[in-house]
């Protein structure tokens, strides 16, 4: 992987979702080309939120045929989910909890890998003591695979760049609404973002 004075955080995380899948078995389905990843604005307490860009069965309309959801292009290819980084991602977390934070999101795409969510894994069915055992185990197994580009990469302090959107897409849009149905990477930039990463406590 090459390296920058400001790496991009954007192109890393999606180097370590590829190699999530590559090792991860249980996570074999998720195709990172079909995953964008984002900055975007804080929500409660939240590191890093996974966006779903399909219906039930992987339909871009809905099962009324009222509404749609747009579709999102990024270099040539459909883009299905969108992995949002938040600023606790950037700002609170040691290399190992954002590694954490990507294989929690990718737990809850479906096995379909068709622009929806696993209903096993979503918070609602859940708790989240449940859910950490579900993860735990993935990233005892994962972290130590890892590899060392992109754990330091994860590690890093100061300026990184993430794509961000110039124009957010709307969650659904209704149909024959006037508003923009395509969206790709004319919708997107690579702007600065300030990461500070949190040491670990030595035990005693």
């Amino acid at each position: 992987m090459a390296t920058s004075a400001r790496p991009n955080l954007s192109r890393v995380v999606r180097l370590l979702i590829r190699d999530i899948a590559r090792r991860l078995p249980e996570l074999a389905h998720v195709r990172a080309e079909r995953v964008l990843v984002v900055a975007g604005e804080a929500r409660r307490r939240s590191r890093a939120t996974i966006r779903p860009l399909r219906f039930a069965d992987g339909a871009l309309r809905s099962p009324t045929g009222q509404r749609r959801k747009p579709r999102v292009r990024f270099r040539g290819r459909e883009v299905l989910y969108v992995m949002t980084l938040r600023p606790l991602f950037f700002r609170q977390s040691t290399p190992e909890q954002r590694l954490r934070t990507v294989l929690h999101e990718l737990l809850h795409v479906a096995p379909a890998f068709d622009g929806t969510l696993d209903p096993r894994h979503r918070h609602a069915e859940l708790s989240p003591r449940a859910y950490a055992r579900v993860l735990q185990p993935l990233m005892t197994r994962y972290l130590p695979l890892c590899p060392p580009a992109l754990l330091r990469a994860l590690a890093s302090n100061g300026e990184v760049l993430v794509r961000h959107w110039l124009e957010r897409p709307p969650t659904t849009l209704v149909v024959g609404s006037r508003e923009r149905l395509r969206y790709d990477e004319e919708q997107t930039f690579l702007g600065p973002v300030r990461m500070i990463t949190r040491r670990r406590r030595r035990s005693a």
